[in-house]
């Protein structure tokens, strides 16, 4: 099964690095499959320093800002236990973990991580057709170069009901950042006459 959730990395340096991921998990969450682009800053911090941290968090602001890179300061953070890595302050539930192996004989990496230690701030909020459908935008919104304008535009569309319907100011402001993204993107690649 795949978690949404952020994946935090630090670079050689130490510089944190907060990305959107969805690994494929068990349910004991005792590893992690995740599946990295090799383009990626996540995937060049886990080669250097092959340890991480994974988050469940229901913060959709957070993530949709993560996933479009916009996050103009970093978020509050506190060091891993068992790891040399960062914990969200604002996560639900975190999973520090250490890579047991990497195959980057394709562009989308197949890390294989055994979890190391896991750590609990608060419930998750709950389900909510809102940010589930954030989630689903704000993974749209990093596969641009992948599908057509007309396709990103009818999912966009179709997300939009339940988040008119059911949001929060977080989520509205999450899918509208999310679809301000989306038609910059467009309008940039648009050639001109």
């Amino acid at each position: 099964m795949i978690l949404e959730g952020i994946v935090t990395s630090l670079n050689a340096a130490g510089e944190l690095n907060v990305a959107p991921m969805g690994p494929i998990v068990d349910e004991s969450m005792t590893w992690l499959h995740l599946r990295p682009f090799q383009t990626s800053q996540t995937f060049r911090n886990l080669k250097e320093r092959p340890q991480g941290v994974f988050h469940v968090v229901d913060d959709v602001l957070l993530l949709a800002k993560a996933a479009i890179g916009k996050l103009d300061t970093p978020p509050e953070t506190f060091a891993a236990e068992k790891v040399t890595g960062r914990v969200l302050a604002s996560a639900c539930r975190w999973y520090e973990f250490e890579i047991e192996s990497l195959d980057a004989t394709q562009d989308r990496t197949e890390i294989r991580a055994r979890v190391v230690h896991v750590g609990r701030l608060r419930d998750v909020f709950g389900f909510n057709r809102a940010k589930h459908a954030v989630l689903e935008a704000a993974i749209l919104a990093t596969r641009l170069h992948l599908l057509s304008r007309e396709e990103v535009e009818h999912q966009l569309a179709a997300l939009r009901s339940p988040v008119e319907k059911t949001a929060g100011p977080n989520e509205l402001a999450a899918f509208q950042l999310v679809c301000d993204y989306v038609a910059d993107f467009f309008e940039a690649t648009v050639p001109r006459p």
